[in-house]
């Protein structure tokens, strides 16, 4: 479904990122954890052809990102309030984003409704510019929007900050739903280790723009998560 090949990205003389080969299966759900700099976004923003990486590709269903834009029909994703648009309301983005999967307006409305609880009542209708959104609203927006049209890969980082309690919990529940029921392939960043053990099935972390470890979940993860980063 997902595949690397020797993607690095290099800074004069320092690798933010050194990915010599990954491959996540379809309906995978792949936690990415590390310290700051580790080279979490960087590896991401590679993938989504955001940043030109020094070297090597990425591959979503056999397309190459950097070389065809075919994968984005059928890839979700959201790394941060710069994939918003702040001029537009939140109606007015889910209808743009709606646009680019050829949903019409209503269908876009009808979708986004079903997601009222997760809005708890602070985004629908309220005539606001995304920018003067909290940023746990803004992160609930750019979330929804990256479901528009269904995607088969869901791509999110650090989607837990921000949010307040309940909103995670919602959350951590809609990213399950989405494996079980549509078998989506979702790839998740995150600093919240138990967070990303209770959602993914396979965690790997980074270090220094490399893969350090790399594990299937079991109940004894978390806590050998924590042993790693405590030192």
């Amino acid at each position: 479904m997902i595949s690397i090949e020797n993607l690095t990205k290099v800074y004069g003389d320092f690798s933010a990122l050194n990915i010599e080969n990954l491959k996540i299966e379809k309906g995978e759900s792949f936690g990415l954890v590390g310290n700051n700099g580790a080279g979490k976004t960087t590896m991401f923003r590679s993938m989504l052809d955001l940043i030109q990486p020094t070297s090597g590709i990425a591959t979503f269903k056999d397309v190459v990102t950097s070389k065809s834009e075919a994968w984005k029909y059928f890839t979700g994703s959201y790394l941060d309030e710069r994939f918003l648009i702040d001029f537009l309301t939140a109606e007015e983005y889910f209808h743009f984003i709606g646009k680019l999967h050829n949903l019409t307006t209503q269908e876009v409305d009808t979708y986004v409704l079903q997601f009222e609880t997760f809005f708890h009542d602070e985004i629908l209708g309220k005539s606001k510019y995304l920018r003067d959104f909290s940023k746990g609203n803004q992160k609930k927006i750019g979330i929804v929007a990256a479901l528009i049209g269904e995607p088969e890969i869901l791509i999110l980082d650090e989607p837990f900050a921000n949010l307040d309690p309940s909103t995670q919990i919602k959350l951590k529940a809609l990213l399950k739903q989405l494996k079980e029921e549509r078998e989506v392939t979702m790839l998740i960043s995150s600093h919240d280790l138990n967070h990303v053990a209770d959602v993914c099935e396979r965690i790997v972390v980074l270090e220094h723009g490399a893969i350090v470890h790399d594990i299937k979940t079991n109940e004894n993860t978390l806590k050998e998560l924590e042993a790693y980063f405590a030192g």
